[in-house]
């Protein structure tokens, strides 16, 4: 095979096993079956992450599965490394969690208790968050930051999503509008909101579901950022469901029972999650279906941009808690 995954796996004792690319997003993904035990065998793209980066989201893995968060775990290779590179490749390895995604982005929600899964996804993530405002990284960590300037600054993480081609002159205007008024939002919040490591990319499909358990995967955007951020994510690709209040309430409810969760800023990371797709989807107009999936994508942010900027100017500071 022309990536020589056999030559990756024989690192970890594995050369002879079974494996079948899974996922060829970001990082191509391959499940390999040595005897019993399966495991995800990750070659990671090229220049996305450094060294550094990779390792620490494997210690922070590592750190959150040691505290009860079902997430996979490092799996060392036969010389103890987390972390391989071969001809010019990244790869790591990490236990295979079973079970089915949550669902798909673009599809209908297909769940029967829909209310309890979601809020348990809510308690993992206040979980998640609650172990790692606990950890000290060690002092070499390094992850990617979504801070104020990754998101409204003047080259942010994922894009100027205010230059996508896709967008009309009303819809430009609409998310320059956006980007001042979150910016000078953030500016007057940032001391005050809640920050640490997130997962930054809870969606639909990186939430495996075994019966009753809960498994969280793809912490490939993992990095510092709004914790309020974390919850948007996880929310925003179910606006479309018919009971998507119901939804978000039993998420928000779930989470409450673990941390203080602040909402008055909801709103306002739910439009720069949105705003952030639209910059994200730049660099993949020519893939198949990138148009479409824009024009979704602009939809959305000018809806929730459109929503934001009608009621900003009535929000305060007020703290609008929900309490365990």
């Amino acid at each position: 095979m022309a990536e020589g995954i056999e030559d990756f796996l024989a690192f970890w004792g594995m050369g002879t096993a079974d494996f079948r690319l899974v996922a060829a997003r970001e990082n191509r993904v391959f499940k390999v079956s040595d005897g019993a035990e399966a495991y995800a065998l990750r070659l990671h793209r090229p220049g996305l992450r450094s060294n550094e980066e990779l390792r620490s989201e494997l210690v922070w893995m590592a750190e959150l599965g040691q505290n009860g968060i079902s997430v996979p775990h490092p799996v060392a290779s036969q010389n103890g490394d987390f972390l391989l590179e071969l001809n010019g490749r990244q790869a790591s390895m990490l236990t295979w969690m079973s079970g089915a995604p949550l669902g798909r982005t673009g599809q209908p929600l297909d769940q029967p208790d829909r209310m309890g899964v979601f809020f348990r996804l809510g308690q993992q993530m206040a979980r998640m968050h609650a172990v790692s405002a606990r950890w000290t990284p060690p002092g070499w960590f390094k992850r990617i930051r979504w801070d104020r300037n990754a998101l409204v600054g003047p080259d942010p993480l994922w894009g100027r999503f205010w230059a996508n081609p896709d967008l009309d002159a009303a819809g430009q205007t609409l998310l320059h509008r956006f980007r001042r008024v979150a910016d000078a939002r953030l500016r007057e919040l940032d001391q005050l909101l809640d920050t640490g490591l997130i997962h930054a990319d809870l969606v639909r499909e990186n939430v495996m579901i075994q019966g009753q358990d809960l498994h969280l995967i793809d912490f490939d955007d993992a990095g510092y950022g709004y914790r309020m951020f974390d919850v948007a994510t996880a929310l925003i690709k179910n606006r479309l469901e018919p009971d998507y209040p119901d939804l978000q309430r039993a998420f928000l409810e779930g989470y409450a029972t673990e941390r203080e969760l602040e909402l008055s800023t909801l709103d306002l990371f739910l439009g720069l999650r949105a705003v952030s797709y639209v910059g994200w989807i730049i660099a993949r107009l020519d893939e198949d279906g990138g148009r479409r999936r824009s024009k979704r994508m602009i939809l959305d942010a000018t809806e929730l941009a459109e929503s934001y900027l009608s009621s900003s100017s009535h929000k305060s500071l007020t703290q609008m808690e929900v309490s365990p």
